[in-house]
């Protein structure tokens, strides 16, 4: 199988194609810009990109990784941006796609399209309601892809993963790893939510599945490592990976909600103290699928992977 993947060189690129060509598939990486031979250049990813070099014509299946994330910031230039790459670029690449006679297209979305807090783990067909621009956005190019596989025929799948993290992850993931490498003191252990999470390992061991499995034509599909964790339980196993004692003082959460409303900060505040899990189990039952790592295992890799990066 010949596959084209979008965002080739980014943070779940870089698992997924040279495992993806360890079973036996041949890969076309896709980047915005490279000097690499093995990479295709293709630009900014909006509705004018240029797809013709990385979709020939033996490209039979996609992976589309590349997008923009959210600056964490509300406001027109921040929508736009998300917009033009999420959804327009999504679209483009899609048709492109659809007229070239690719078969299957995988679109690797977000949970965050149903939005944020619910207690209960999101499923699949839980209402949408998308409350930041990258999400709204995502759940834009989840519509368009409906439509243009009614339209064409082409197999859409999409995966809707919560934080994904292991080696290379950026953003509040690292910065928790660092906080806790460092032994600091965090007002965090009186928190009782449930979130999920995805190792990149069995992201990515999905999108391999969703490549070829017939069951998963047509479908969408949550992920995760199968277990959910309060946030004072994802910091301890994190210590723990680390060979670490975790110090979490168990603050108020309203002190630390007020904390976050009088420094401008809700939004990260609300990620750390509530919920987010979802319902994996469809995947497992549609396509017998398990994660292949455990949560355990990931994290021992993700900190094994930090230990490197700190000590060079």
């Amino acid at each position: 199988m010949n596959v084209l993947v979008t965002g080739a060189n980014g943070f779940v690129g870089q698992m997924l194609c040279p495992m993806l060509e360890e079973t036996g598939f041949r890969v076309v990486r896709a980047v915005r810009a490279s000097t690499n031979p093995q990479e295709v250049s293709v630009g900014d990813v909006n509705e004018k990109t240029d797809w013709s070099t990385a979709l020939t014509a033996d490209v039979n299946s996609v992976v589309h990784l590349a997008g923009q994330l959210s600056s964490g910031e509300k406001g027109s230039e921040t929508a736009d941006s998300c917009y033009q790459v999420n959804t327009l670029g999504t679209i483009h690449l899609a048709r492109e796609c659809a007229a070239k006679g690719v078969r299957r297209f995988v679109f690797v979305s977000t949970v965050k399209v149903l939005g944020e807090g619910q207690d209960e783990p999101y499923q699949t067909d839980d209402l949408a309601v998308p409350d930041d621009a990258y999400a709204i956005s995502k759940w834009e190019a989840e519509q368009s892809l409906w439509q243009i596989s009614a339209e064409t025929g082409m197999e859409v799948v999409i995966l809707r993963p919560p934080l994904v993290y292991g080696p290379g992850v950026k953003g509040n993931f690292f910065r928790l790893l660092q906080a806790m490498d460092r032994g600091m003191p965090l007002p965090l252990g009186a928190i009782h939510n449930r979130r999920s999470l995805i190792y990149l390992g069995n992201l990515v061991d999905a999108i391999r599945l969703c490549l070829s499995h017939p069951g998963a034509a047509g479908k969408t599909f949550m992920l995760s490592d199968g277990e959910d964790v309060s946030t004072p339980e994802l910091l301890r196993r994190i210590a723990a990976a680390l060979d670490r004692k975790p110090l979490l003082v168990p603050v108020p959460v309203s002190w630390i909600k007020w904390v976050g409303s009088i420094s401008g900060r809700q939004a990260a505040v609300a990620r750390l103290t509530g919920s987010l899990a979802v319902d994996g189990t469809p995947i497992q039952h549609a396509l017998d699928w398990q994660p292949p790592w455990s949560m355990q295992a990931g994290l021992a890799l993700t900190a094994q992977w930090y230990h490197k990066l700190r000590n060079l």
